[in-house]
């Protein structure tokens, strides 16, 4: 046997060269590679793509960031120069042997003749293996004359409708310059959403699951990519009188309407007022309606009550602190790292924003923008806890336009289009940021500083080491002028209502706060291989919010008087496994905050929040370095991982046990302060008492069960207050309470 390594490169070569005939790549050969023996064959059109299909390139594979056993490929052939180089001429060109290409190392491996940890990749005579044979003794060339580049890659179908364990088959098509194309199916991958909604085989075989659902397969062929939408419908179909007796509120109504019916799924009913009055207060300032706030809209004969309680609740000073927590979580640095004050002055330019409903696009501009004291301007602050251009780019790109570029840092993206020049070409826009002043001393970092631009500063591709000059990630922005601050430009560009991305991610975000998920989840991850569930309401929800100047409250009030935000969280019988479709509310848990402070409004107690003042509500603590074993039960973010930060919306047995334990709680319930107290005390009747604690823990009067059976134990009981502090804290310790229904 001859061994791939007795040869160097360059007599090989020759070797090659001598024994392989001519052929010009045309366009015709494109589409005749597979069946015409004698065409050349190119690296990056022929060979890169069976590297990938067969996952050579594979992060767990030599595509990992140091390779594997001293062989590293670009992650997914993004870049082709470095994979030639790798497999032709480093190592001393011994993984290719054109005088006898089916003993090169290359071809041994894969075929596991040889030794090989990835196992047996290519079949002998088998087309994948033929075609890197013929490469090899072509003489392993990097480009061949007239060589097209791809340009594209389709699908024959991208939607499909199916049948519980339904097959169908994919059909891949590459496009290239000279408008060739080539059937690549088989070295096309495959990703499904959810598995259990629809999987996909390795050679493009849909197989729909037993359940009604919808889901999107991706298919990647190279660095190019496109999806096909799964939808797997009830079986039994619903008559339109279903849906045409259904009122429809707004817009919001008509596209999920239309979602439903083409799924046939039947939407829950519309809630009554006293569930729909706690919904609201709470999604809009994090708190519990008051026993008089109760009585007043239950007791109402008014038609329009539900509009005129959402626009009082707008305008209530709780609605800035609720909504800015959400924000504050994003951009909230961790205190250690960036000094204490620079913290407080950062949350407070966050409220005041609020407090002013300043439009969403003067929001972002101030902060894309930022510069100044961080002691005098709290949004200077995003830029004192990052402090590279590509730290920055990183943050923004995910916050503002819900585009996350992290993985084009170092590498083509794999799920999307984004390169590694997208990538430090947008962070171009951050490299004249200079600072003045104290820098960052961690744990401590007291001291001011000024965030401002330099006339100098910029990025560079760490492959090529080419200066990049500041682009967008699309489309075109403004030029920058000489001296000039790159961020105008781009914050210009941002906010335009010609990028969609601002608006979607906004009303993506808003709509999973309101609607229990979003359109797309994660809320910030728009791209094309996660597609929205229902596409024409994301992209209406954003004509809405940009038509309105950008103003959040417009927003958040269109939502809530729709009739899908007042279905329903119990699901109608073909909804009842419909969790991406909005046919019923989708439960929640109260936010960390919002539970805490519903808690001190149903106790009368007020919370005692360690370095804040008497009468501090949860939502106005701006740090986590105001301790509370109760926000931190709850999913309080860690101010020291990195943000954005998230939280755990999934209930926990510590979360359950802490409401059933907690001495302080018991405290508050067994206080003299406490609601228990003052009612066992008052001249009021034991039905008066129960209607009372039913309205200030469930927004709600008894059933006539539980008012009688509530009204006997107050009625039997030797010491009325017990009973009192017993029945509240097991009320509080119901799902009802805790759960948004």
């Amino acid at each position: 046997m001859v061994r791939a390594c007795t040869l160097p490169i360059w007599l090989s070569l020759i070797i090659a060269a001598s024994i392989s005939s001519s052929a010009v790549f045309s366009s015709s050969s494109v589409l005749a590679n597979e069946s015409s023996p004698g065409s050349p064959i190119s690296f990056e059109l022929d060979i890169q793509p069976i590297l990938t299909a067969n996952g050579c390139n594979a992060g767990a594979c030599h595509g990992k960031q140091r390779g594997q056993n001293g062989f590293q490929l670009s992650l997914l052939a993004f870049d082709s120069d470095f994979d030639f180089a790798a497999l032709v001429q480093d190592g001393r060109g011994r993984r290719v042997f054109p005088a006898s290409a089916e003993n090169s190392l290359l071809v041994q491996k894969a075929t596991a003749e040889l030794p090989h940890g990835g196992g047996k990749r290519l079949e002998l005579d088998s087309t994948d293996y033929n075609k890197l044979v013929r490469w090899i003794r072509q003489g392993a060339n990097r480009r061949v004359d007239n060589e097209p580049t791809l340009e594209s890659v389709t699908l024959a179908t991208d939607k499909y409708a199916l049948t519980p364990s339904a097959s169908a088959e994919l059909r891949a098509t590459a496009h290239y310059s000279d408008d060739s194309q080539r059937d690549v199916t088989e070295l096309t991958s495959y990703l499904s959403n959810d598995d259990a909604v629809a999987s996909v085989s390795k050679v493009g075989v849909i197989t729909a699951g037993p359940l009604p659902g919808q889901t999107a397969i991706m298919a990647r062929y190279m660095n190019h990519i496109c999806v096909a939408e799964i939808a797997i419908p009830q079986t039994e179909t619903l008559p339109p009188e279903v849906f045409t007796s259904q009122p429809k509120l707004t817009f919001i109504d008509e596209l999920v309407d239309a979602k439903l019916q083409s799924l046939s799924i039947e939407p829950s009913d519309v809630v009554t007022d006293d569930v729909f009055l706690r919904r609201v207060s709470l999604d809009i300032i994090g708190r519990l309606p008051t026993v008089e706030e109760a009585r007043e809209f239950l007791e109402s004969s008014l038609p329009n009550k539900r509009t005129l309680v959402v626009d009082e609740l707008l305008e209530r000073r709780e609605y800035a602190d609720h909504w800015a927590g959400y924000w504050a979580d994003l951009l909230r640095p961790n205190p250690y790292r960036v000094g204490i004050k620079a913290v407080l002055n950062y949350d407070n330019w966050i409220r005041q924003q609020f407090r002013d409903n300043v439009p969403y696009d003067q929001f972002v501009n101030q902060l894309v923008t930022a510069k100044g004291s961080t002691w005098h301007n709290g949004a200077a602050t995003l830029y004192r806890d990052r402090r590279s251009p590509e730290e920055v780019a990183t943050m923004v790109s995910q916050l503002f336009l819900g585009i996350r570029l992290e993985c084009a840092k170092c590498h083509h993206h794999p799920f999307e289009r984004w390169s590694q020049s997208d990538f430090y070409s947008f962070a171009a826009y951050f490299a004249k940021v200079n600072y003045k002043g104290t820098g960052l001393s961690p744990p401590i970092s007291g001291g001011e500083e000024t965030v401002l631009v330099s006339s100098k500063g910029s990025v560079s591709h760490p492959l090529t080491g080419e200066t990049l000059a500041p682009t967008p990630l699309f489309g075109e922005a403004e030029a920058i002028a000489e001296g000039a601050d790159p961020r105008a430009a781009l914050s210009s560009w941002i906010t335009s209502q010609d990028n969609d991305y601002f608006a979607k991610v906004q009303v993506n975000r808003v709509w999973a706060i309101l609607m229990g998920r979003g359109l797309v989840e994660p809320v910030d991850d728009l791209r094309l291989t996660n597609p929205p569930t229902n596409p024409a309401l994301l992209d209406a929800l954003a004509r809405e919010f940009q038509s309105s100047g950008y103003d959040l409250k417009h927003l958040i009030k269109t939502i809530v008087l729709s009739r899908v935000y007042s279905h329903s969280s119990a699901p109608t019988a073909s909804g009842a496994s419909d969790i991406l479709n909005y046919s019923r509310h989708y439960r929640k848990r109260l936010r960390a905050e919002v539970l805490m402070d519903a808690i001190a409004d149903a106790t009368e107690t007020p919370s005692e929040i360690p370095g804040m003042p008497p009468e501090t509500r949860a939502s106005q603590v701006w740090t986590t370095r105001v301790n509370s074993v109760f926000l931190d039960t709850f999913g309080r973010p860690n101010e020291n991982q990195d943000p954005p930060c998230e939280r755990t919306p999934d209930a926990t047995v510590s979360q359950s046990l802490h409401l059933m334990n907690s001495p302080q709680l018991e405290g508050r319930i067994r206080s003299d302060g406490c609601r228990a107290a003052r009612l066992a005390t008052s001249e009021m009747s034991p039905r008066e008492i129960v209607d009372e604690l039913y309205l200030a823990i469930y927004t709600r009067y008894p059933t006539e069960a539980e008012q009688t059976y509530v009204v006997g134990l107050i009625e039997s009981a030797e010491n009325r207050r017990s009973v009192l502090e017993d029945l509240m804290w097991a009320m509080i310790n119901t799902p009802e309470f805790s759960i948004l229904n």
